[in-house]
């Protein structure tokens, strides 16, 4: 290596460093776009006077209407408030916050957040990345202001504290301490140790057969006379243990479709470490759906297979799928993603994180480490949704004194996992950044894919309260697919509306199939026109697959011993189980 070479070498290693570092202290969050990004707005601002007399004049509406409300509220307490707070937000819900002056406290700060909010989204100039940016800042900094979160402006903390004699306050300190000493240590949450992975929670009996850097592949044992003759592969996100598809016998989607006759493989992705920092979006596809794939066939042999993906996963299976129809691959009886995303360019607020700054901190984080750490990830999760994630729990641990029960899709979401830097890498750039799988841009083996190239029939599922994969960002599944598509949007988040077991309460769905000719309708005339359906959505998806299988056989044996596939261990594996 020339000299030159090697002092360009130590000043990127030194900027990595650097951005390393201070990415670590911002969760991952460039301060370079955040500047960027006020500036445009800022000086957009600064350079409409016409805007500044708009907010200048709303300024004055608003304390208009606070001092109108004020005086009648004092007077008549039955005053019905001028602003209500979003759907999503239930800070003021409860009815101690119509009191006087407790009513008058989240009205201002109401009227407040509608100013910011049209002080940052309506300004025409800067571009909407900025003007999200800026929007979003300003929400993080007014919810961190917000009367719940203190206890002399909070009347549910002043009632409880002169109740109890400050004793709340005391299990706060207590379970303060408690958190703090568990982060620490590096420990789970208080309580998640009541769930067992393999004891009692993913717990659906089975044996890996076969394993390699990557991935385990665990066959499940059958529990019925006779079996479905097509086979289902599942492929979770390697952001997640695979078990939150085996939670708890009642909530298990293996156990449920195993007692319905069905020969379930999963994937359980390994947790990288920096020695897998190596690992792309090619080692995903190879040693993992196409090595599953190859292990299904193995014990399954001319049997065509039932394919599913979770949130990362499915994004990954459909990459799979369009590079196997596109060579004429014809093992597919049918694929289901659920949650998962195909196009980019509406996936919600996670775009905010998504630019070339910030991704370069993200790239110099996982250089510095040879992967992204849960706490980045966790991070930025968080503030997503800061109200309910943060705040809300601080109010209700630290100062109202409580804990929520631990549940097992709790203890789940603490059982953290870790991105090794080239696929996280590959992954941000080609599929947020650019959205090179719905360009028709993305490359398998030199070769770009079509999702208009998968022949088989396809299910989608979507949930309504989804941060992470949008519902509206999944529908557009449908102007890219060529086949037979049923879509299917359910109630919850990403995580528990997917998680809906018969018998869940307070489930309901939407599910209408789109036939390749008829008429394209865009999401939100969809949702007007596809009546409810009250419970969980297995049932609609096991019919499905029922519809889409070609009648009962005996149950097949466990792996292939002389296709190498042995039994190397019982399920849940190894894998699963490495911190």
């Amino acid at each position: 290596m020339q000299p030159l070479d090697s002092k360009l070498t130590f000043r990127s290693a030194l900027d990595r460093m650097i951005r390393a570092s201070i990415g670590r202290m911002t969760m991952g969050i460039s301060p370079v776009a955040l500047a960027q990004a006020y500036q445009d707005w800022a000086l957009h601002l600064a350079m409409s006077p016409g805007m500044q007399l708009e907010l200048a004049s709303k300024t004055v509406r608003k304390l208009a209407q606070l001092a109108v409300y004020t005086q009648r509220a004092a007077l008549h307490p039955e005053t019905e408030p001028y602003v209500q707070p979003l759907p999503e937000d239930h800070r003021f819900q409860e009815p101690e916050w119509r009191q006087w002056p407790f009513n008058i406290y989240y009205q201002s700060f109401l009227l407040g957040q509608q100013w910011w909010y049209t002080a940052t989204t309506a300004l025409r100039g800067p571009s909407e990345q900025h003007k999200n940016i800026t929007w979003f800042v300003a929400k993080q900094l007014l919810d961190m202001a917000s009367p719940s979160n203190f206890p002399w402006s909070n009347p549910i903390i002043l009632e409880r504290t002169l109740q109890q004699g400050g004793a709340n306050l005391l299990r706060g300190w207590h379970n303060w301490l408690e958190d703090a000493g568990r982060v620490i240590a590096n420990e789970k949450p208080a309580g998640a140790e009541k769930y067992q992975v393999g004891r009692n929670v993913a717990i659906t009996p089975g044996k890996v057969i076969h394993r390699n850097r990557l991935m385990e592949v665990i066959q499940y044992e059958p529990t019925t006379q006779e079996v479905y003759a097509e086979p289902i592969l599942i492929v979770p996100a390697w952001i997640m243990k695979y078990y939150i598809l085996d939670l708890s016998p009642h909530n298990s989607m293996v156990r449920y479709l195993v007692e319905q006759g069905h020969t379930v493989f999963m994937i359980s992705w390994k947790n990288p470490h920096a020695e897998d920092h190596d690992l792309g979006m090619d080692e995903y596809l190879r040693l993992g759906v196409g090595a599953a794939l190859e292990a299904v066939a193995a014990v399954l042999p001319e049997r065509k297979i039932h394919a599913v993906g979770y949130c990362l996963g499915g994004t990954l299976l459909s990459i799979a799928a369009a590079a196997m129809g596109r060579d004429g691959d014809d093992r597919l009886a049918g694929m289901t993603l659920l949650a998962a995303q195909t196009d980019f360019r509406q996936a919600g607020e996670l775009l905010l994180f998504i630019d070339e700054s910030q991704l370069t901190f993200l790239e110099d984080i996982m250089w510095d480490k040879g992967y992204l750490d849960t706490t980045q990830m966790a991070g930025a999760f968080q503030l997503l949704r800061s109200n309910d994630m943060v705040w809300s729990r601080i109010v209700r641990d630290y100062m109202l004194g409580e804990r929520s029960p631990m549940t097992d899709l709790m203890a789940w979401n603490a059982d953290t996992t870790r991105m090794p830097y080239k696929m996280h890498k590959e992954y941000l750039r080609r599929l947020f950044l650019h959205n090179a799988l719905a360009n028709g841009q993305y490359l398998v083996d030199d070769r770009p894919v079509a999702l208009s190239d998968i022949r088989a029939p396809i299910f989608t599922v979507a949930t309504e309260k989804d941060h992470v994969a949008p519902w509206r960002s999944v529908y557009k599944i449908q102007l890219q697919a060529d086949v037979e598509l049923t879509f299917l949007l359910t109630n919850g988040g990403h995580n528990a509306g997917v998680v809906s077991e018969p018998g869940h309460p307070h489930r309901h769905y939407r599910m209408a199939t789109h036939v390749e000719g008829r008429p394209y309708l865009d999401p939100d005339a969809w949702f007007e026109r596809t009546p409810i359906k009250s419970g969980s959505w297995w049932p609609e998806w096991r019919q499905w697959l029922v519809e889409r299988s070609s009648g009962l056989t005996s149950p097949p044996s466990l792996g292939n011993p002389d296709k190498g596939y042995v039994a190397l261990g019982n399920a849940p594996g190894t894998y699963v189980l490495q911190p």
